[in-house]
């Protein structure tokens, strides 16, 4: 079976003036680091490449379409690409994406180790509002700037390894881990940008938001027998914080690696496959457990319906 070293490369805070060449040397610099301890995958942020600009207001959102990589790679991603291939290492990252038919994405990739796109996921479960609220703290309007994921929850085989993605909100909704499980998902990568304050109450900082977002990881991992590699981008962005916390779980939902700052930061573990095997034959066997004939509200309601 399969054991590789895997890595979280947490990136601190990118700023408004930073330019795509200037971010992608910080994450060059963090593949180095990563060849140098082994890694063989290794998983960067969602939104790597800018700020996270769903922060600001703007009337017109095709002002902020310079945010937007109308192609992947591109010639200023592509020294990434050169560098992962030399390094014989697959990896993934998050960007947004402008497709030809002019749809915005909050989009995530999986290269193999060879510099082929091998999947592509689009984030499904968009938090926060459309329009400006005045009575939030700070903005959140992912609803503005992207649409929804039209591609589902897919997964590929890279690497001797079945991998698939979420983005960001979508680690908290156990919908997103349980399409990736019955797929017979070993490695879940989940990039992510979380403000350290929620913006509709004062009760909930970064100790809560911190636990909030462990808990979920830890039990998609439990719960369908999977690795699971979080990546933040965090720290100061644009005078707003991100909580950082990048971590990397085992199929037993245990944290074997966690970053200790808010910066640039490379997190490691030499994951063993095998222990995907346990719990998807055992408590997790779907094949012999699951009672489909009773889930139909899941895929039937999206909002909660009171009974009279």
């Amino acid at each position: 079976m399969t054991k590789m070293i895997i890595g979280g490369a947490q990136i601190g805070g990118i700023q408004k003036d930073e330019t795509r060449e200037e971010v992608i040397a910080r994450m060059i610099a963090l593949m180095d680091e990563a060849h140098a301890k082994g890694v063989k995958f290794l998983v960067y942020p969602e939104m790597t490449l800018t700020t996270f600009f769903p922060r600001f207001y703007v009337e017109d959102r095709a002002e902020f379409d310079h945010w937007f990589e109308t192609q992947m790679p591109n010639p200023a991603v592509q020294p990434l690409f050169d560098k992962a291939k030399a390094c014989g290492m697959g990896f993934t990252f998050g960007y947004c994406e402008l497709t030809p038919e002019g749809e915005h994405f909050n989009t995530s990739i999986i290269v193999s180790p060879e510099g082929e796109i091998v999947l592509k996921y689009r984030k499904t479960h968009l938090p926060g509002h459309a329009e400006f609220e005045p009575e939030r703290t700070h903005q959140h309007l992912e609803k503005r700037y992207f649409l929804p994921g039209d591609t589902g929850f897919g997964v590929v085989k890279n690497q001797d390894v079945i991998m698939g993605m979420a983005i960001c909100n979508d680690r908290r909704w156990p919908e997103s881990w349980r399409v990736l499980g019955l797929q017979g998902v070993q490695l879940v990568t989940i990039g992510y940008n979380t403000p350290s304050q929620n913006n509709l109450s004062s009760e909930e900082g970064i100790e809560r938001r911190m636990y909030h977002h462990e808990l979920s990881v830890c039990a998609g991992a439990y719960q369908n027998s999977t690795y699971a590699v979080a990546v933040a981008k965090c720290s100061m962005e644009d005078g707003n914080h991100m909580f950082a916390g990048s971590i990397i779980v085992d199929p037993d939902g245990f944290v074997v690696a966690k970053a200790t700052g808010e910066g640039d930061e490379l997190i490691t573990h030499e994951a063993d496959f095998a222990k995907c095997d346990f719990g998807k034959s055992t408590v997790f066997n779907f094949a012999a457990h699951r009672r489909i004939e009773h889930y139909g509200l899941i895929a039937s309601q999206t909002g909660v319906k009171v009974p009279e």
